[in-house]
């Protein structure tokens, strides 16, 4: 990169870095380690938090989804808008769960079901969480490798050193530092600060790429350019797609609903904000935050799939492709590909022939080289499409959203080893002080083995599918045990145990069939031949009437499920055992009032909310609509248009202009030129205008309230039992007072 690209990159870091170190102060307790003390405000809970779930290694996944699938499959994730929507404003899960003033989801079951099922769902989440972390230092390094066009191996010291392990170890490094410091509150401040450092690099990357590329000249001819079935514009001619399918919306929208508090990788977020109000406020700001680095992400992949697919590219892609063919094969193995081979010294039979070699004696490995190829089209084609200057804040970017999401994961899972399986486990309390050096201490230890993961793990699969496959270990059974404990009195300890034991079962078993089908499994049927047979024969039986949406087949190359499938038979499962076992061994309903600190146990702190019966004496729709909309008592004017705006927004022109296009395209469909008219309007427009609204208004909104959170930390007192103790089903803190 140029000089100017380092101070772009490096600059902001510098600023980050300050501002952590100054936050450090503030962190006097446990309840400031795990929740920021409780605190944030609104805008930097939606931004810190945006900032956070977003990720680097999300933004790789993205490009993988819309490099394979466009904007085809993204149409029918509107479908999502109104259950999102709803989510938001209700506050659905989100407001309950605050109202147990639990910091960790293992500490809500203690409350509700028992200390051993926290143990046992505490272990269980870590291991999930932390299999699941162990991609991301190997994702984010790789980015920057192949952005930066790195070389696969640094000599230091006498030795060769992997460049990706060098800088896994370093961006670890500044990630456990910032988690250390200060814990939940230096991890929002920071991802805060980068938040609204990011919004104007997004803009000067989205301005960038429609200054060098033409829509209708390029972009849309490349998409258009697609066979029968796997188009990436018209979302009724998708049926050959196996992956992005309409099956992965469908489980998408259905595991929003069922997994909306499960998986814990942001869990510091959820027990932030100063109020279960603001809380829900943050979410409800969160449909607003993400104009411009949501279309920065599409139109990336729309322009790098265009630079290696458009005539105007051809020569200048076929280098870049041939260039990352022999940086893949390096990265995967070095004996096929011999490291410090200039690429114009190679042919593409060359190439060819290392490639060839890798399938013969190493399928595994070939299977890991041909995903990382994939993976990383997108980020090599950058490199040679972003200009001096936009290329440096991109990258600042990109190393943003690694930091914070390496911090904010390393945080959860280190946090959750120790409240939700060391902490129960002790006859003694904790003091403060060891607390808080166990806390600090399984972090650094959690960062240590991501690196080795990261160093050694061969990924064979697509991120998202990776996502699906280890979030599900837990996430199968969490999603029935968070709703049924939150909302329905007669959930039990053991439909809780029921749940989450076969959830996890079920993904376990997927995990391992996926990562050694093509090493161990598949050979080892191949030597029962009556066995592969049965097996072939059952499995397309079944998937017949299914087909297209899923379609199973029984081959080397692959498991015949992926990642989704098995986490929507894990969702299946896990309910029908929740509520079947919960019925048949309930004896006494459970207090949910004492749980929520509602009625006779509210705390003094906590403000009285009236909410009259929707059928009483006045306007009806009235009071239909402010319960469709979430609104209460408690929201302000500003509060109400904030909904309503969020509301007017997603139902009328997002789902609204769904239905209209469906409904016109079943009775007149329309050409691909007419799709890509669309699109252009709705997801470059229309975005670009909420961007450039939102980048204003959370840029001052979360700069105010980062100033009112440092004002609040001046006069925050801590309280020593408020630590994640649970004494007979109510929170120490509570038992205290």
């Amino acid at each position: 990169m140029h000089l100017l690209d380092w101070i772009i990159v490096c600059l902001p870091l510098l600023i980050v870095a300050w501002i952590s170190f100054y936050t450090r102060q503030f962190m006097t307790g446990v309840a400031d380690f795990l929740a920021a003390g409780r605190v944030a405000g609104r805008y930097v809970v939606a931004v810190s938090s945006g900032e956070a779930a977003m990720g680097l290694i999300s933004v790789v996944a993205v490009f993988e989804l819309y490099f394979k699938s466009g904007f085809a499959i993204g149409f029918w994730n509107t479908l999502t808008a109104p259950v999102s929507l709803a989510i938001a404003l209700t506050g659905f899960c989100i407001y309950r769960y605050r109202e147990t003033r639990a910091m960790t989801m293992g500490q809500f079951f203690e409350i509700r079901y028992s200390r051993s099922f926290r143990i046992f769902a505490g272990a269980l989440q870590a291991l999930s969480g932390i299999i699941n972390y162990g991609l991301f230092p190997a994702v984010g390094a790789r980015f920057l490798v192949y952005f930066l066009d790195l070389p696969q191996i640094v000599p230091f010291l006498g030795h060769d050193w992997p460049t990706f392990a060098l800088l896994m170890a370093f961006f670890l490094t500044i990630a456990v530092v910032i988690t250390t410091l200060g814990g939940q509150l230096t991890i929002m401040t920071s991802d805060c600060v980068m938040g609204i450092l990011s919004y104007p690099m997004y803009l000067a990357v989205v301005i960038a790429i429609f200054m060098g590329f033409s829509w209708s000249g390029e972009m849309a001819p490349a998409l258009m350019d697609r066979p029968p079935g796997e188009s990436m514009l018209n979302p009724f001619d998708t049926f050959n797609l196996r992956d992005f399918n309409l099956f992965f919306v469908f489980v998408g929208i259905m595991g929003g609903v069922y997994g909306v508090m499960s998986w814990s990788g942001t869990q510091g977020y959820n027990a932030a904000a100063r109020s279960p109000h603001e809380q829900k406020m943050g979410r409800i700001l969160g449909a607003w935050r993400s104009g411009f680095s949501g279309l920065m992400i599409i139109i990336l992949a729309v322009a790098a799939y265009t630079y290696y697919h458009h005539a105007n590219y051809r020569e200048a892609s076929a280098a870049t492709y041939e260039h990352l063919t022999v940086k893949a094969l390096e990265d995967t193995a070095r004996a096929y590909a011999p490291a410090g081979v200039a690429v114009a010294d190679l042919d593409s039979a060359e190439v060819e022939a290392w490639r060839a070699r890798l399938l013969e004696e190493d399928p595994a490995g070939h299977q890991t080289f041909e995903t990382i190829r994939k993976q990383m089209q997108v980020p090599m084609a950058l490199r040679a499409i972003l200009p001096i200057g936009v290329l440096g804040a991109f990258c600042a970017v990109m190393i943003f959203l690694m930091i914070s999401t390496d911090s904010t994961y390393l945080h959860s899972w280190g946090s959750i080893v120790v409240q939700d399986v060391v902490l129960p486990l002790r006859k003694r309390a904790f003091t403060p002080r060891q607390q808080l050096f166990w806390l600090r201490f399984v972090v650094t230890l959690v960062a240590i083995y991501a690196f080795f993961f990261s160093l050694y793990f061969g990924q064979v699969t697509y991120i998202l599918m990776f996502f699906a496959l280890t979030g599900s270990v837990y996430l199968g059974g969490a999603g029935a045990v968070i709703l049924g404990g939150l909302y329905w009195k007669k959930g039990t300890s053991a439909g809780a145990w029921s749940a989450m034991i076969l959830g996890s079962s079920l993904a376990l078993t997927g995990f391992i069939f996926m990562n050694y089908w093509v090493g161990s499994i598949y050979p080892t049927l191949q030597k029962v031949p009556a066995l592969l047979l049965w097996l072939t024969t059952t499995v397309e039986t079944v998937s017949g009437p299914f087909e297209p949406i899923i379609e199973w087949r029984v081959v080397p190359e692959r498991f015949f499920m992926n990642g989704q499938e098995i986490y929507f038979l894990t969702m299946i499962i896990a309910i029908a055992a929740y509520v079947g076992v919960s019925l048949l061994t309930c004896r006494e309903d459970f207090n949910m009032d004492r749980m929520l600190h509602r009625g006779a146990f509210r705390r003094a702190d906590q403000p009285t909310i009236e909410k009259p019966a929707l059928l009483a004496q006045g306007n009806v729709f009235r009071r239909v609509l402010k319960a469709l909309s979430g609104i209460d008592e408690q929201f302000t004017r500003g509060d109400k248009a904030i909904s309503y705006s969020v509301m007017i927004y997603s139902l009328g022109w997002g789902f609204g202009s769904f239905l209209v296009i469906v409904i016109w395209n079943i009775i007149s469909p329309w050409p691909a030129s007419w799709w890509a008219n669309w699109f252009f309007i709705a997801n470059i427009v229309v975005t670009s205008l909420v961007g450039a609204v939102s980048t204003v208004w959370f840029s001052i909104g979360g700069t105010i309230d980062l100033y009112r959170m440092f004002q609040s930390l001046k006069k925050h007192r801590v309280d020593v039992h408020d630590d994640g103790r649970v004494i007979g089903h109510q929170n120490a803190e509570d038992v205290e007072k």
